[in-house]
């Protein structure tokens, strides 16, 4: 994964974690869900990275291992 993918997913996550904690704060249940929303696309965005990495990296490995 990219650091620049690295990065704008941790923000968004953060974001997310700023949105829920003012929709808390607020009494505001459409921002606090809004914010939640935006930490699990986040975290899902994460995940298919990671699965992406892991691809690459066994295949680069499989490679390897035929040389």
């Amino acid at each position: 994964m990219s650091a620049g993918d690295d990065i704008k997913n941790s923000t968004e996550k953060l974001v997310g974690k700023a949105k829920e904690g003012i929709g808390k704060a607020t009494d505001n249940e459409s921002l606090e869900a809004e914010g939640q929303a935006d930490q699990t696309k986040a975290s899902v965005k994460q995940a298919g990275e990671n699965v992406k990495d892991a691809a690459r990296n066994a295949g680069e490995s499989l490679r390897r291992d035929k040389e």
